[in-house]
């Protein structure tokens, strides 16, 4: 959680990102690591390059050996609040993208499209 400075409003981070500010090759380390299983992803992105994860996730940044890492990072709050009712809502509005794009606006895309919504309702908090 965090309060915003003007509202003193709690905001949840559900997801965090990392934008990296300059070239990877204007230092060396400081890679971010992102555990996502067995083993952590090394990431170490282009200028201008934005990385999103979840901020459940054990993450952390390697030691900087040589010239300086400039990054911006920060969280976002999604509307949806748990993971699994993210995950749903993603993988219905993914089939029906594929449903639209195979057949066509069909009845049926139409009320999958209905339920999408309505789960986005029933699930959103703001």
């Amino acid at each position: 959680m965090r309060t915003h400075p003007a509202s003193a409003q709690h905001v949840r981070t559900d997801m965090s990102f990392t934008l990296f500010l300059n070239a990877p090759e204007e230092y060396d380390g400081g890679e971010l690591i992102i555990e996502d299983g067995m083993d952590g992803r090394a990431v170490k992105l282009p200028a201008g390059d934005l990385i999103l994860y979840p901020s459940y996730s054990v993450h952390r940044v390697e030691p900087v050996i040589r010239g300086a890492r400039l990054a911006c990072f920060s969280w976002l709050e999604r509307m949806v609040r748990e993971p699994q009712q993210r995950e749903l809502l993603f993988e219905l509005d993914m089939s029906i993208v594929a449903l639209r794009s195979e057949h066509g606006e069909t009845d049926t895309a139409i009320r999958l499209t209905s339920c999408y919504h309505n789960l986005m309702r029933m699930w959103a908090t703001v």
